[in-house]
């Protein structure tokens, strides 16, 4: 196996520096222009917000905001949803796409939660990965929206800002972002950031047609800085 030449190293130690410091240019300008963040998934309890993220696969957080108030209408706790059979939930999951997937993930993690731990969304990141339908954006996002703890949730706004910018390299492949945003997000910071990013890829920085022209970090990304010939 090679081995990196104390040069290579210090060269990467300086990269991370600087993309360090770009971060927290980054994190208050979001700041100033998102000041009241929040998820935008409706839900009043932990097991809720669960539930909402596996909907929210491939589908708008609005579309799940529309079909989660008729299926608690309907299975009101984690032990009615556990007792009620996937074909019940998809009935009403429909509309979010991928239907049985998305309800057969749904009623086996509500059995999980309701034989295991009294219908309460455990703590522990390894459990909650260890759940039916939950992966590192969804165990991130109960970590630090419902438990305060540090997280950073690449979504595809996240990923796409984040190699826009510059605090990542063409790097798509979601845990490696987050790996290597850890490594230069402040870890108090870390979840709202992530708000922050969603709020700006849908308001300015969009897939398609961002809007550089009015955006607060135009100074600061690569892309921007690149497209208006800002050295």
């Amino acid at each position: 196996m090679a081995v990196k030449s104390k040069e290579k190293e210090m060269e990467e130690e300086r990269e991370e520096g600087e993309r360090r410091q770009l971060a927290l240019s980054v994190i208050e300008r979001l700041k100033e222009l998102y000041p009241d963040t929040r998820c935008t998934l409706s839900y009043r309890d932990a097991w809720q917000l669960l539930i909402s993220v596996r909907l929210a696969a491939q589908c708008t957080d609005l579309r799940v905001d529309q079909v989660t108030p008729k299926l608690y209408e309907k299975f009101p706790t984690v032990e009615a949803i556990a007792a009620a059979s996937p074909e019940e939930i998809e009935e009403i999951v429909r509309p979010c796409g991928l239907g049985r997937s998305k309800a057969r993930d749904i009623s086996a993690c509500m059995r999980i939660l309701h034989e295991r731990y009294e219908d309460k969304v455990p703590e522990d990141f390894g459990e909650l990965l260890a759940l039916p339908g939950v992966g590192r954006k969804s165990a991130n996002l109960i970590m630090g929206d419902i438990f305060g703890k540090p997280a950073i949730v690449t979504d595809t706004h996240c990923i796409r800002l984040s190699n826009r910018i510059g605090l990542v390299n063409d790097v798509k492949e979601p845990a490696k972002v987050e790996r290597l945003l850890r490594r230069i997000i402040p870890p108090e910071e870390s979840n709202q950031f992530c708000h922050r990013m969603v709020d700006h890829g849908r308001a300015v920085c969009t897939a398609r047609s961002p809007q550089c022209e009015k955006c607060t970090l135009l100074t600061l990304c690569r892309f921007g800085r690149a497209s208006f010939g800002i050295v």
